[in-house]
């Protein structure tokens, strides 16, 4: 038997390289009593290579009709979390395609050995959908690669007292007999990760015209989410404009470990609800990746730090900018005095699948950062963000693209100051001017 694609090395078993997605429209419909969901994906595409199969990702839930249009479909299967079409003979480069799947079941996480569980996951009372890196596939059939971006239509019905909340804008809000219905458009290109839907008994926060909070009606957002406006307005000056119309939080009525962003929103649990500083970092964290991860998205997981370092970075601006605990230059001496004591086995420009996400990645891509602002100064340090932020919005990028980029626009071996905090093991000593 054929084995099948991996579009990425971290990420197995995900992603055909052979086609693109260019639209996803998901008219969908959730029944919290008994966690069912059920709908109908329209996907476009377009061939980008000769092929004669297409594999798509679909993970715990049943595909009832099929229909292809453009190719004549010989027949297709369901096999390891994915769907084999094989097509009755090959279609060559920029063939476009039309694919309508209707499917449902009962979706749940969706676990991995290295990255554990991700997806559709039922909270006490709604959904969270925490994709990143590997759960797109738990709720909708989708080429599941973070360098494949496409546009979203959204739909989905929910029973009355529900509100739905996904990417990007909402265009239509409709009662309907026994619930109601949302639609939402994202018409950026979106990876398939950064997709979601938060289902929840929420009251919407509106704090001005770009951002708002949507929460259990109860939440204390003082202190916390209120902050929202005030970062934005900061980490426009310094990242330039915010890249999407507007940004939303939405808050569980669940605790959740840890927040995570989706492109034009971020979910974060009750107990983010405070003014300690661990928790408004991460407030301002999950903000700044809607520049850095949503609206320019690594091509390959191993660059993971062009998402998590310069995330980590706006944490420590955001410190200095709000009077926080240390100002950017003591966030950064303190962390490395802490990574001087970590195992020193770390490569941050290809960290491996176990540590994509280990808070060394975090730190170190945040430092490396530091020393590319001491070596270059202020000035030509955040024009280079600003710059790399409006010029490749939309893109998929990756470290050697970051390298060029900065050197291009600073005149200084960009390359050379930071080749030791990329491609080293052993930590750099702290950037000295």
């Amino acid at each position: 038997m054929p084995s099948l694609p991996s579009a990425d090395p971290y990420l197995p078993g995900h992603g055909d390289p052979s086609y693109a997605v260019r639209h996803y429209d998901l008219d969908l419909a959730y029944v919290p009593d008994g966690n069912r969901l059920s709908g109908t994906a329209v996907l476009d595409l377009v061939a980008r290579e000769q092929t004669a199969r297409l594999v798509l990702d679909l993970a715990h839930l049943r595909v009832s009709k099929l229909r292809l249009e453009g190719a004549r479909l010989k027949k297709w299967s369901a096999r390891e979390h994915r769907l084999v079409l094989q097509l009755d003979r090959p279609v060559g480069p920029d063939t476009p395609l039309r694919l309508t799947v209707t499917y449902g079941g009962s979706p749940k996480p969706l676990v991995d050995r290295h990255h554990g569980d991700a997806g559709w996951e039922e909270l006490e009372d709604g959904v969270i959908v925490a994709a990143q890196p590997h759960g797109a596939p738990t709720w909708f059939p989708c080429n599941d690669r973070a360098d494949d971006k496409a546009t979203y239509r959204i739909v989905l019905a929910a029973p009355a007292g529900y509100t739905v909340v996904s990417n990007g804008t909402l265009a239509a809000h409709q009662r309907r007999a026994g619930g109601e219905s949302w639609t939402w458009v994202m018409d950026r290109p979106m990876a398939t990760y950064l997709a979601t839907v938060q289902i929840g008994r929420y009251a919407t926060t509106e704090h001005d015209r770009r951002t708002r909070t949507i929460a259990p009606p109860d939440a204390d957002l003082a202190d916390s989410f209120d902050q929202q406006p005030a970062m934005l307005a900061f980490f426009e000056r310094v990242f330039g404009p915010y890249p999407f119309d507007a940004y939303a939080a939405v808050i569980t009525d669940d605790d959740l470990e840890i927040p995570l962003e989706s492109q034009s929103l971020s979910t974060f649990g009750r107990n983010f609800c405070s003014s300690d500083w661990e928790q408004v970092r991460l407030i301002a964290h999950e903000l700044a990746h809607q520049w850095f991860g949503n609206a320019v998205t690594l091509r390959r997981w191993q660059d993971i730090w062009l998402h998590e370092g310069f995330a980590c970075y706006a944490e420590w601006l955001w410190s200095e900018e709000s009077g926080g605990p240390r100002t950017c230059d003591e966030w950064a001496r303190h962390h490395h005095d802490r990574l001087t004591d970590l195992p020193q086995d770390l490569l941050l420009a290809d960290p491996g699948p176990e540590l994509m996400f280990d808070d060394r990645v975090y730190k170190r891509g945040a430092l490396a950062l530091h020393a590319l602002r001491v070596a270059v100064g202020e000035d030509a340090f955040f024009g280079v963000l600003r710059d790399w932020a409006s010029s490749r919005a939309g893109e998929s990028v990756t470290t050697d693209d970051f390298l060029a980029f900065a050197s291009a626009h600073t005149g200084a071996d960009v390359a050379a100051v930071l080749r030791p905090w990329l491609y080293d093991v052993a930590l750099p000593g702290f950037p000295q001017a």
